[in-house]
């Protein structure tokens, strides 16, 4: 099948779910609503390599208080199959700024919704929240797949957990 767009080497197919991209009706979701996230095709499932989005603009709120928490968020992982379309993402991170949970719960929850999303081989999520109440919260999280599980993922997974606590002294002044 030849495609109509001249300027891509990427069927239909390979475009997945992917809608939102290039729609100028964007809706920004007002909740967190890990539907609005749209995967395309990984057109090289047989090389291992690593994606990897920073997310600056990171929102959430205090669960107890309501007052806003604000991060930069740092996601990677080494896909399978499928692939998070980028702008798919940022509506979803979007739509935490009016969802209440900690830092700890919101960084866990959207490593389990990529993670249902695409099923990679191996995913992680950091964030760097700035300080409040003069204290600084930097949740990290990884998993390896259990269904890719290798010596060397376990090991990659182990040595970026070590890596994180070894640059902690860094952050104090990332986000101050």
């Amino acid at each position: 099948m030849q495609n109509s767009n001249s300027f891509t080497s990427r069927t239909p197919q390979e475009f997945g779910n992917v809608s939102q991209l290039g729609d100028k009706q964007t809706k920004y979701p007002q909740d967190y609503d890990p539907s609005v996230l749209e995967t395309f095709v990984n057109k090289h499932p047989d090389h291992d390599y690593l994606v990897s989005f920073d997310a600056y603009e990171f929102t959430s709120l205090c669960p107890k208080t309501g007052q806003p928490d604000f991060a930069k968020v740092y996601l990677s992982y080494i896909p399978t199959q499928k692939m998070v379309e980028s702008k798919s993402l940022k509506l979803y991170l979007f739509g935490f700024r009016n969802h209440g949970d900690f830092h700890e719960d919101c960084m866990n929850i959207i490593l389990k919704d990529l993670e249902r999303l695409m099923d990679p081989k191996y995913i992680e999520v950091f964030g760097l929240f700035t300080p409040r109440g003069g204290i600084s919260i930097y949740p990290f999280v990884n998993r390896v797949n259990p269904k890719y599980e290798t010596d060397e993922l376990k090991q990659l997974a182990f040595q970026r957990k070590l890596q994180f606590l070894n640059q902690l002294p860094t952050y104090k002044n990332a986000v101050r």
